[in-house]
């Protein structure tokens, strides 16, 4: 590690789930439902946690709600792992400079900055770089990270922006969705020497970020095996089980278009299906779980039953708290 010096601890290696959060029929939050899934991610083998992201439907959910769930979560997790939460939703740099101030306060170890709201689409990355250090210099000495989020829309970081805002000393993570391992190649190759980790998004370049020097993995298929992220974060460099490495990969690949079905409805069923109580319910539109969708999900997790048989991996979810649904 290098001897530079940010008062941000680095994050650390492993699975960083992007948390789900759980609803009542009503549509209310399901704040216990929440501490219960807390304690499944770490029961699975969570380096850290993401709360208040897209998988959490950040953006249906209200000002206030959005600083409950995160509170909830850095409270409930009592320490035990490191927290990391969204903290910018647009406006003025200023105004989104006040808000991750008010995440942070909630106890978690970075903010993390949307990259497609500090510039429209059809801005420079001159612009993107301008912004970004105003609300770093607008945000004291708040740890940040970056998500590479699909919405409103996917504005990638390229090494040459992220060498811009490095020598900051405050960016400590990102999530990244270049989708291009010669991309994470050269992200991570820049950060060298920083407090600094990639967690990659893309399961179809997992096992090859992780051997490049990536952190970790920050992905949706948690939110339905979150045993075999773990699994793979552990293993991905372990000699003698590479064929095992091998062929879960290629399901990781073969399982991408499902996951993304109807999610995060889908990974809300397929949690259900594994035996943990949570409703489907979702504030966002993303589509019907249709019969077809339910079925590839039940055969997908008769394919993750098989794999953790085989590689010896006991089912997290026979530990789940049995929390009732209301």
């Amino acid at each position: 590690m290098s001897s530079v010096t940010s008062s941000a601890a680095s994050l650390p290696q492993g699975f960083i789930p992007v948390m789900l959060t759980p609803f009542l029929e009503t549509g209310e939050v399901d704040y216990e439902g929440l501490k219960a899934l807390t304690d499944l991610y770490l029961e699975a083998g969570a380096a850290g946690l993401f709360a208040n992201c897209l998988s959490s439907e950040m953006y249906e959910l209200s000002v206030e709600e959005r600083l409950k769930v995160t509170r909830t979560v850095v409270e409930h997790t009592a320490g035990r792992v490191p927290v990391v939460a969204t903290g910018t939703f647009g406006g003025p740099i200023p105004e989104q400079a006040q808000f991750v101030k008010r995440i942070y306060d909630t106890g978690v170890q970075a903010v993390i900055v949307i990259t497609g709201l500090l510039a429209d689409e059809d801005e420079s990355d001159e612009v993107f770089i301008q912004r970004a250090k105003e609300l770093i210099s607008l945000t004291a000495e708040v740890p940040l990270g970056f998500y590479e989020c699909p919405v409103p829309y996917k504005r990638l970081i390229s090494s040459e922006v992220l060498a811009e805002l490095l020598p900051s000393n405050r960016i400590i993570y990102h999530k990244d969705t270049c989708l291009d391992i010669e991309e994470v190649i050269r992200r991570i190759k820049v950060a060298e020497g920083y407090r600094f980790g990639l967690y990659d998004a893309y399961m179809v370049n997992a096992t090859a970020s992780l051997k490049a020097g990536a952190a970790g993995l920050s992905c949706i298929q948690g939110n339905i095996y979150p045993e075999l992220i773990v699994w793979i974060c552990k293993n991905y460099n372990n000699a003698e089980r590479q064929e095992d490495v091998k062929a879960l990969q290629s399901f990781f690949v073969e399982s991408m278009d499902i996951v993304h079905s109807a999610y995060p409805i889908i990974a809300k069923y397929c949690l259900q299906k594994r035996g943990f109580p949570i409703s489907t319910y979702t504030r966002r539109d993303v589509g019907e779980l249709t019969a077809d969708l339910q079925e590839r999900a039940d055969q997908l997790l008769d394919e993750v039953d098989r794999i953790q048989a085989a590689l010896g991996i006991p089912s997290v979810f026979k530990k789940a708290l049995e929390v009732p649904l209301k």
